[in-house]
C-alpha cells in the first residue's frame, strides 16, 4: 500500500515541503486505501447533485425560453463537465496523493498557490457552502417534520452526526455517502418516473416555437444560461481530495470520475426533460420550485412532500460528501508543514483526519450562524471556478514535463489539448461573466484571496526554521 507518507515522498521537492520531522514520521498514522470504485463513483455523483437540480432548471427557463435551448444548455453544460473529467482523471493518474488541486497546484507553479486555493476552500468555498446547504435542509426539515425547534439546533445537530460518523473512519463515511446518492437517484427516478408518465397534458418539447429573432439574442441568453448550469455540474473535483484512500487510484479515480460524470449528465437531462414536459418552459420559468410543481401537478400535495423529503435528502448527501473529501486538503497543507500541525493527526484506529473534519464542521457552523452564507455564496464562485481552470492548466506544465524527461504515463486526456483549452476557457467564462455582472461581491473574494499571502509567508518561514 502507498501509504501518505510515500506519496509526499516522491514530490521533487519533497526535503523543502516536508512539516513533518522523517522520525515522527515514521510513527505517524497514515491514510488507508478503503474507498472501492462503486463508493469512488458514488463520491463522484455526491459531489455534484445536491439541492441545485430540483431549483435550478427555473434560473435556465428564464434565460433561454425555448425547450431545446433549455436542453441544448444543459447538455452542453455536461460535455464540460465530461472534458473536466477526463482533465482530473489524467492529473488523478499522475499524482494519486492526497489533497487533489492542492497539490497540483502547488507541483505545477509554486506551493503557495496551492496554499492560495487551501486557504479560499477552508475560509469561504467549502465552508460556505455547507453553511447554506445545511440551513436550507434544516428548513426542509422542520416543514416537513412540524417540530417546534430552533433552525439553528438542526445544523449544529446534522453537522455533528456527520463529522462524527466520519471521524469513524474513512469507511463509515464513504458507506453513508453511497447510502445516500442512491436515495437521491431514487428521488430523482420518482421525479422522473411521474413527469414519464403521470403527466395529464404534456407539452409538446418538439414541436415549440424558436422565440428569439437574431443571432446576438441567442448567444447572450445561452451564455447567461450557462452560468448556473455550470455550477450545477461542479462538485466532481472534489473526489481527487481523497486519492490516497482509493484502492488502485490510477485505474479506479479516472473511471469513477467519467462514470460518476456521465451518469449526472443523464439524471440532469431527465430532470429538465419532465420539468419542460409537465410545466412547459413559462411556467418552468415562473416557479422557483420546479420539481415541487411537478411533483404537485402529477400527484398532488402528497408527490409535493415526497419530493421535499427527497431535496432534504439530497442536501444531507452533499454534506456527507463536503467532510469526506474537502478536510483531505487541510490535511495534505499541514503534512507539508504549511497550517497547524494537529490538523494532521491521524489516529492508529480511524486513520482519518479528525482534527481537519472538525475545524470544516466548526467554521461551517461558524459561517451558518451569522447567517452570511448567502453573501459568501455570491463571490466564491469566481473564486472556485478560476482554480477548477487553473488545476486544468497545470496538465499542460506537467505534459511540457514530461516531453523533457522523457516521461510516460497510463491515462491520457482525449483530444489534448483541444477538449482541455475548451474545458478552461469555459471555467474562466464564469469566472468572467461573475467580475463583470458582480464587481462588488468579486472583489470581496479577491481580497479574502489575496489575504493568504501573508499566512502563506508565515507558514513558509516557520517551516524553513524547522528544517
Amino acid at each position: 500500500m502507498l501509504t501518505s507518507k510515500e506519496s509526499h515522498s516522491a514530490r521533487p521537492d519533497a526535503g523543502e515541503n516536508q512539516g513533518m520531522p522523517d522520525d515522527q514520521r515514521d510513527s505517524h498514522p497514515q491514510l488507508a486505501r478503503q474507498i472501492g470504485l462503486f463508493d469512488a463513483t458514488m463520491i463522484v455523483m455526491g459531489g455534484i447533485v445536491g439541492a441545485g437540480i430540483f431549483i435550478n432548471p427555473y434560473v435556465v427557463a428564464q434565460r433561454v425560453h425555448s425547450p431545446l435551448l433549455i436542453l441544448g444548455v444543459w447538455a452542453a453544460g455536461g460535455i464540460i463537465a465530461i472534458l473536466g473529467a477526463f482533465v482530473y482523471a489524467e492529473l488523478g493518474d499522475r499524482m494519486p496523493e492526497v489533497g487533489g488541486q492542492y497539490v497540483y497546484l502547488s507541483r505545477a507553479f509554486h506551493p503557495s498557490v496551492g496554499f492560495l486555493y487551501g486557504w479560499v476552500l477552508l475560509l469561504v468555498i467549502q465552508t460556505g457552502g455547507m453553511a447554506a446547504v445545511t440551513v436550507t435542509f434544516a428548513r426542509y426539515f422542520l416543514e416537513l417534520t412540524g417540530l417546534n425547534i430552533s433552525e439553528r439546533w438542526i445544523v449544529v445537530l446534522t453537522l455533528g452526526l456527520l463529522t462524527g460518523i466520519n471521524c469513524l473512519g474513512v469507511k463509515p463515511g464513504t458507506r453513508v455517502q453511497s447510502v445516500l446518492m442512491i436515495l437521491k437517484i431514487a428521488a430523482i427516478a420518482c421525479l422522473v418516473g411521474a413527469g414519464l408518465f403521470m403527466a395529464h397534458k404534456p407539452y409538446p418539447i418538439l414541436h415549440s416555437p424558436f422565440q428569439y429573432d437574431d443571432s446576438t439574442n441567442v448567444l447572450t441568453a445561452v451564455g447567461a444560461a450557462m452560468v448556473p448550469v455550470l455550477f450545477s455540474f461542479g462538485g466532481w473535483q472534489t473526489t481527487n481530495f481523497i486519492a490516497s484512500e482509493i484502492k488502485d487510484p490510477k485505474r479506479n479515480l479516472g473511471r469513477a470520475l467519467i462514470i460518476g460524470v456521465s451518469g449526472v449528465i443523464a439524471l440532469y437531462l431527465l430532470v429538465n426533460l419532465v420539468c419542460l414536459r409537465v410545466l412547459g418552459p413559462e411556467a418552468l420559468a415562473q416557479t422557483r420550485v420546479p420539481a415541487s410543481a411537478v411533483m404537485r401537478l402529477v400527484s398532488g400535495e402528497g408527490g409535493a412532500r415526497l419530493i421535499a423529503l427527497g431535496i432534504a435528502v439530497s442536501t444531507v448527501g452533499f454534506l456527507s460528501q463536503a467532510i469526506l473529501t474537502a478536510p483531505r486538503v487541510y490535511f495534505a497543507m499541514a503534512e507539508d508543514g504549511l497550517f497547524f500541525r494537529s490538523v494532521a493527526y491521524v489516529t492508529q484506529t480511524t486513520r482519518v483526519p479528525i482534527v481537519a473534519i472538525v475545524l470544516q464542521s466548526v467554521w461551517a457552523i461558524l459561517i451558518a450562524f451569522t447567517g452570511k452564507y448567502e453573501q459568501i455564496l455570491n463571490f466564491v464562485i469566481p473564486i472556485d471556478f478560476f482554480f477548477i481552470g487553473l488545476s486544468a492548466v497545470c496538465l499542460f506544465v506537467f505534459r511540457h514535463r514530461e516531453r523533457d524527461h522523457d516521461g510516460a504515463h497510463g491515462y491520457r486526456v482525449p483530444g489534448h489539448p483541444v477538449t482541455t483549452i475548451l474545458f478552461v476557457v469555459a471555467c474562466w467564462l464564469v469566472v468572467g461573466n461573475t467580475l463583470y455582472k458582480y464587481p462588488g461581491n468579486s472583489l470581496v473574494g479577491v481580497g479574502i484571496l489575496l489575504l493568504g499571502l501573508p499566512v502563506y509567508a508565515f507558514w513558509a518561514g516557520r517551516r524553513k526554521a524547522r528544517i
